[in-house]
C-alpha cells in the first residue's frame, strides 16, 4: 500500500498537465489509506467508545493501563507515557473467561514486529525467556476481573501476549498486542506529512510557481541594481 502511494505521488507531481483537482484528489486519497492506521484497529488492539479492546480468539476483554503514581485515574492503552508503575486491568467481556487460567507476558520488541505484532512475531523471539521483561503466571478470576503490576524502568516497545487455557479442553488461546513505554509511537504519521508535501511541492513546480519565483526574484535584482554614472569626469 505504501508503495502504492509513493509511486502514485511521484508520478503525478511528474505530469506537466499536473491539476489543483488531481492535488486535492491524491491528498485525500493519501489521507483515506493512511487514517486506518491512526483511528481504527491494528494487531490485537480495537477501539470501542474510548475503550480498549482486545480479542482472545473468540473473546474479548476491556484493557487498561494505570500510571497511579504519576498520572493518577487516568486510563491509557497503547501509548503509556511514563517509565514507572503501570497497572494492566482487563475486564472480561465473555464469561467463560472466568473459568480459564490467564497467564500475562510483557516482552520487549526485540525483532520490531511493531503494531501489527501477532502470535507468529511472539514465536519467533529466539529467546522469549530473554526477552521476557513481566511474567505472571496462570491464574482464574471468577470476577471478571484480571490484575498485574509491573514498573518499566526503561522506556521502548513491547509486546504484551496473554494466554487463557480452555476450562475442559486441552487447548488454549492467544491475544497479542504492541504498545509503547516513554513517548508516543507516531506510526505512519511523519511519511504521511513527507507524502503531502512533496505532492503540494510538485504542484506548486508544476503549475509556474518556480518560474514565478525565480522571475520575481530576477525583477527585484534589476530594481535594485545601481545605475551607471554617465557622467564623464572634464
Amino acid at each position: 500500500m505504501m508503495g502504492a502511494l509513493f509511486l502514485g505521488s511521484f508520478w503525478l507531481i511528474s505530469m506537466k498537465s499536473f491539476s489543483l483537482r488531481q492535488f486535492y484528489f491524491l491528498s485525500l486519497t493519501l489521507l483515506g489509506a493512511l487514517a486506518p492506521n491512526f483511528v481504527h484497529s491494528h494487531g490485537g488492539v480495537a477501539f470501542e467508545e474510548d475503550l480498549c479492546v482486545i480479542s482472545i480468539n473468540f473473546m474479548q476483554a476491556h484493557f487498561t493501563v494505570f500510571q497511579p503514581e504519576t498520572r493518577q485515574t487516568k486510563e491509557f492503552c497503547e501509548d503509556i507515557p511514563d517509565k514507572t508503575n503501570s497497572v494492566f486491568i482487563m475486564e472480561y467481556l465473555h464469561e467463560l473467561l472466568s473459568e480459564m487460567k490467564v497467564d500475562f507476558r510483557i516482552v520487549r520488541d526485540v525483532n520490531n514486529a511493531g503494531k501489527y505484532a501477532d502470535w507468529e512475531d511472539v514465536k519467533a523471539i529466539a529467546d522469549l525467556d530473554a526477552a521476557t521483561v513481566y511474567y505472571q503466571p496462570p491464574s482464574i478470576e471468577p470476577g471478571g476481573y484480571y490484575r498485574a503490576s509491573h514498573r518499566f524502568d526503561e522506556g521502548g516497545t513491547y509486546i504484551g501476549v496473554v494466554t487463557a487455557d480452555h476450562p475442559t479442553e486441552d487447548r488454549n488461546y492467544n491475544a497479542v498486542f504492541y504498545f509503547q513505554v516513554g513517548g508516543r509511537d507516531w506510526g505512519n504519521i511523519p511519511v504521511f506529512i513527507v507524502l503531502l508535501l512533496a505532492v503540494q511541492g510538485g504542484y506548486w513546480f508544476n503549475t509556474g510557481g518556480y518560474r514565478k519565483y525565480k522571475k520575481r526574484k530576477n525583477l527585484q535584482g534589476l530594481k535594485y541594481r545601481p545605475r551607471a554614472n554617465n557622467q564623464s569626469l572634464h
